[in-house]
């Protein structure tokens, strides 16, 4: 297994730490039968629920926060408390983001790879867009 998968009494498992959907599942199911064959669960049939992708991607620029955070709403940056700015959009209102200063993005909380991948196109895209009516200012 790449990742690791967290059991708990409530029977509920947690994967982590894979690289795709099927990757998540087959460590899940290889959790399952291998405590199957201790005896510590009896065998059923799964019922996988991805419930949060997250994305690492970069800008390939580095931003002045504090300017992106006056121009865009929805964005909270202080840096007193921690490095990046976190934002949430109304397109996206489940997924957050958070933005560092070197062009490095966290985007979490999407339910799929495919529409992570969307939503990532879409915050980079934001960000792209404000960084040049920044600079165009």
């Amino acid at each position: 297994m790449k990742g690791k998968v967290s059991v708990f009494a409530s029977g509920k498992l947690i994967s982590v730490g894979t690289r795709s959907e099927e990757e998540a599942k087959r460590n899940i199911a290889t959790a399952c039968q291998l405590l199957d064959e201790v005896g510590l669960i009896e065998s059923k049939k799964l019922r996988v629920k991805i419930q949060n992708i997250v994305i690492l991607a970069q800008l390939g620029t580095e931003l002045d926060l504090e300017i992106i955070a006056k121009k865009l709403s929805h964005i909270i940056y202080e840096p007193e408390q921690f490095p990046g700015a976190i934002l949430r959009t109304d397109k996206y209102p489940t997924v957050t983001s958070i933005v560092f200063s070197s062009g490095k993005l966290v985007i979490a909380g999407a339910k799929s790879a495919a529409s992570a991948k969307v939503i990532a196109r879409y915050i980079i895209q934001l960000l792209k867009e404000n960084l040049s009516a920044i600079l165009d200012a």
